[in-house]
């Protein structure tokens, strides 16, 4: 099936101008300012004159088969339903669990991402939660990595938060090693994708394993970090260092987080710092609890996560204009598609990478989104629903 979009704005993420993109099935095989086939069969042509086309956005944080729990069973929070990553203009997305591995499983977090591909995404999943020694689906985060093709490295493990397993250095360092000989032998980026906590140790066990240990400081990807501004400044110490980071939508001040940074904030920082954007991403924990501990750390009460926030929180940065749109969109795009090694096939427009694309209109809301070559939403109509929507 082929399917010709004339006329759009596209940032691919930089922009390229005003071009025609076909897309054969699930690839982009021609990208060209005036495409002029008729006689194709199942040609489907689309004119999106006055609109922008965007990469896909990649949520590479997302508890699409639910999480939650610190407040017992029932604030185990719902697993996630297909077009509530597809309206938050999300083609690709990496499932994880968290605190709950007990009444959580890796076999239904991998039945869930197998699903939601079924349905028309991209999916993977990081092997693990919270705890050390983690959950796996064989007998190893080592051996999950190198033979099941949706896991991509290890997460989300917890670290500097009363909900971990307070692992060691040497946990972590053990963890990592095994992460990334897993990564090595199933050519996969092999992370450890870290839940990062309030506790005042941050980032430190990390930093420490990269300057005493052989392990590159890339193995690791640590989220949350606009949590507290002490946390931040770490984070940033750790972007100099040539670390990467990932960035949590809808975190914002407030009476239990004074010192928390917006994402927009958060940027404006490394930006006036002068450093490596490139190094930066950002993901919902969509569907996962947001608990709320007093100074004891006792529960005071629990939201869930959206993924809404995700291009809600990109939007606000080039609105304000921290960033432009092409400099921007790599954060939810291109960046975060070289993290996981998944650039050029996800990320970006060219010729030969997968069709996936969100198109705006030119107050940059989303009005469609393609995955792998297919509307799920057109022209804000949902089009594809998911199997028991």
């Amino acid at each position: 099936m082929f399917l010709l979009l004339k006329g759009a704005e596209v940032y691919a993420p930089k922009y390229i101008g005003k071009m025609d993109l076909l897309t054969c099935n699930e690839r982009i095989v021609k990208i060209a300012k005036d495409i002029d086939i008729r006689d194709l069969p199942e040609l489907s042509t689309i004119d999106l004159s006055g609109h922008i086309i965007v990469p896909g956005f990649i949520d590479q944080h997302v508890h699409i088969a639910g999480g939650g729990g610190e407040g017992g069973p029932v604030t185990r929070t719902p697993e996630i339903k297909l077009t509530e990553l597809t309206k938050a203009g999300i083609t690709t997305v990496v499932g994880l669990l968290g605190a709950d591995g007990i009444t959580r499983s890796m076999t239904e977090l991998l039945a869930k991402a197998r699903a939601l591909e079924e349905e028309g995404l991209t999916t993977y999943i990081y092997t693990g939660a919270y705890e050390l020694p983690t959950r796996t689906l064989t007998n190893s985060v080592r051996s999950d990595v190198a033979i099941i093709d949706k896991v991509l490295g290890t997460g989300e493990i917890a670290i500097s938060d009363h909900r971990s397993a307070q692992p060691t250095v040497e946990d972590l360092t053990k963890l990592a090693a095994e992460a990334r000989v897993g990564g090595l032998l199933g050519n996969k980026p092999g992370i450890v994708h870290l839940h990062v906590g309030d506790g005042i140790r941050g980032l430190t066990p990390i930093i420490d394993i990269v300057k005493n240990t052989e392990i590159p400081i890339t193995q690791f990807i640590p989220t949350h970090v606009n949590r507290n501004g002490h946390l931040f400044s770490q984070a940033m110490e750790f972007l100099e260092m040539g670390g990467r980071i990932d960035l949590t939508s809808d975190i914002k001040p407030d009476e239990n987080s004074k010192t928390a940074l917006k994402p927009i904030d958060a940027v404006r920082k490394i930006v006036e710092n002068n450093l490596p954007l490139d190094n930066v991403t950002m993901s919902s924990d969509s569907n996962g609890s947001i608990p709320v501990f007093d100074e004891n750390k006792r529960l005071i009460k629990v939201m869930v996560g959206s993924t809404m926030t995700l291009y809600r929180d990109l939007k606000e940065i080039i609105a304000n204009g921290v960033l432009p749109l092409e400099a921007a969109i790599k954060i939810i795009t291109e960046n975060v598609a070289k993290v996981l090694l998944l650039y050029p096939k996800k990320g970006c427009i060219k010729e030969n990478s997968d069709a996936d694309f969100v198109v705006l209109d030119r107050n940059l809301n989303i009005s469609s989104v393609i995955a792998k070559g297919k509307f799920m939403i057109k022209f804000n109509e949902i089009v594809k629903k998911g199997t028991f929507e």
